[in-house]
Formats: structure tokens, sequence, C-alpha cells
């Protein structure tokens, strides 16, 4: 036990070797709690992950390590938080997460979540502590309401709102515009790139490529206040993502756009799906490189994986999305795609040391 108060304790949640093993039973449960607690905040799962996912994306990597803990109220799990410590780059952040069930807010559990986290980032020598919050709150530009659950706690706490990203959605339904968009973007770009598209991995000739692409995710796309620094990617951290992925259950289609002149790939874009959601799909990374931007390699590759995901997942009809609301190049191409404004996510930090 990590630490006690009246009406509840804190206790650190050792991860199992396999969800159905007899050492699973706590990790399931709580894993049923999260589900409870998406299901408070946007009234469906859409945004929950599956067992699996969480089991295999909390586990260390030589890139990350991620410590667990869970609030009991008598014999139930009442509350979850984590943090989260970069080893490679950003070694001054921790991103942390606190979760109460609703009917058990207000009676401090969520305070000694969020200390217990806190206290393992410190002791990790972490001096900026970095959170993210979730607000079912409609259309733009409502933003992230400061008298949100969430970003109340956050602001009691000492905490700034330094982002706010807007969560879309995508009826697949919803594609009347999407043979002008192809037509346009193939007028722009044919002449000088080409879409290459595979599933899960990366081949071997292109790896080290988009290495450089990913790494270029951490500074070439909007951070708001957030203090990120360049993320050091190769292909050994390319092909761990991947690996982690697959544990999770997930399917990955990347399109990517390749500069004929040079051969070097300068676009992609990860769409995810997880059959543990059937229906589902969400759109993950999208970035053009500096240099090749102005040539509608952005709506090229979205487009292209978007065709690929209706040819082979016909039955997926909702793709999800989130982009921070100053990438207003990206997010103008989501809304011509049919992407719809269904909440955001605020984005937030703390200097402790």
């Amino acid at each position: 036990m990590t630490g006690q108060v009246p009406d509840f304790s804190i206790h650190e949640l050792h991860l199992p070797e396999s969800l159905d093993g007899p050492d699973g039973k706590v990790f399931r449960e709580l894993s049923s709690v999260m589900d409870s607690m998406v299901l408070e905040t946007w009234g469906n799962l859409a945004r929950a992950s599956s067992a699996q996912a969480r089991l295999a994306g909390w586990r260390d990597t030589p890139y990350v390590v991620s410590t667990n803990f869970f609030a009991r109220v008598g014999g139930n799990i009442v509350g979850h938080a984590s943090c989260q410590v970069p080893l490679k780059d950003n070694v001054h952040t921790a991103w942390l997460q606190v979760e109460v069930l609703e009917r058990y807010r207000g009676r401090g559990i969520g305070s000694a979540l969020l200390g217990t986290v806190e206290d393992v980032a410190r002791a990790q020598g972490r001096r900026v502590l970095q959170a993210r919050t979730e607000h079912p709150t409609g259309a733009p530009p409502a933003g992230v309401p400061e008298d949100g659950p969430g970003a109340a706690f956050c602001l009691k706490n000492g905490y700034t709102l330094e982002q706010a990203t807007r969560f879309s959605t995508l009826d697949m339904d919803h594609n009347a515009e999407w043979a002008r968009l192809e037509q346009a973007a193939h007028t722009k770009a044919d002449a000088d790139y080409r879409v290459l598209a595979w599933t899960d991995r990366c081949p071997p000739q292109y790896v080290d490529n988009m290495a450089v692409l990913m790494g270029r995710m951490s500074t070439d796309t909007p951070a708001g206040g957030l203090e990120i620094e360049a993320e050091d990617w190769d292909a050994a951290r390319v092909r761990q993502l991947e690996d982690t992925a697959l544990a999770e259950g997930q399917t990955a289609l990347v399109a990517a756009a390749q500069d004929r002149r040079t051969g070097a790939l300068v676009a992609y874009t990860v769409v995810y799906l997880d059959p543990a959601k059937p229906g589902i799909a969400e759109q993950d990374d999208t970035l053009v490189a500096k240099p090749h931007r102005g040539h509608g390699l952005g709506m090229l590759v979205k487009l292209a994986n978007l065709r690929r995901l209706q040819a082979e997942y016909p039955a997926v009809g909702l793709v999800m999305t989130s982009n921070a609301e100053e990438n207003e190049h990206m997010l103008s191409i989501n809304v011509q795609l049919g992407f719809k404004p269904a909440g955001y996510d605020g984005e937030w930090q703390k200097r402790i040391i």
C-alpha cells in the first residue's frame, strides 16, 4: 500500500503477465472501471482503449517507463493514476493521468492520487509535469471549459492550460467531396510525388527515412506552451512503436508520400484499427516535412489512407482524430474531408523544480 487516509486506500498496480491469468484479476477490474469513466465523460466507449491495448501500452520500453496506481473504497476500485517518464529525450518531463469515478469525487481521492504520481515524478528528477483532460464540449470556439471537472482540478492544483486540442469524428458515409479533393491533390502533387502504402511494419528500405519523419512530429507540429524538446528517432525506435501497436492488438494502415526526384519519404499518415472496437478507426499522426509543404501532400496521404480503409475495412463507420487548435492547416484538411468537432482535450503543465 502506497498511502492511506480514512475511507480509501491507494495501491501500486503490478502488471500481470497476461490478461487471462490469475494475476490479471486486478488489472481486468481496473480496466473495466476505466471504461466506466470514459462512458461517464463521453456517453460512449469510442475513446476507450481495450484491456489488451492498455496492458501492452503500459509496459516499460527502452523509451518510456510507466508507473500506475489505483484507489479503492471498500472492495471497489474507484480511481486510477499514472506517471509516464520518457527515458531518451524530454527527460525533464513526466506525463500524469488522474481519473476518479464521478460518484467518488470530492472525497480527496483525486488529490491523493495526484500527490502520489507527482512524488514519483519528483523521485525521477522531473521538473515539468504535463497532463491531459477531456471535454465533450461540442463545436468551436467553446474550447476547454475552466469549470469542467478535469480543468477545475488542474487549476486547483497549480497546472496551467498550455494547449487546446480539438477532438473530431468523421462519418465514413459523408464522403461526397472526396473525389474532388483527390483530383485537386493529385493535380498538385503527382509530377513530383507518389503515394506508398503498407500495413503494420514499414518496409526495411524506408525505415530510416520514417525515423526522421517521426522525429519531426515532436518539432514540426504545434505544441502550444508545452515544454517539449526534439525526440531522437532511429530505426529501432520505429520498430519498438510497431511492436507495441501489434502487442496492443492494433492494425496500422500507413500512407506515405515519396519524392520522385530523391526517393525520400516526405510525408506520412497512420490510421489504427482495434478489433476490440469494431466499426471505429483512429486517425493518428500526419506529418508533411516543412520543405515539402504547399504541394497538397497532407490531403493526398490522408485521402489515400481513407480510401484504403473504406475498401479493406468497410465495416468501419467512424474515424476519430485530434489536432491542436492552432494547427489551422491540418484542421482545414480535416474539415474538408468531413470531420466534425466532437469535443476538446486540454493539455496542462506545472513546473515543480
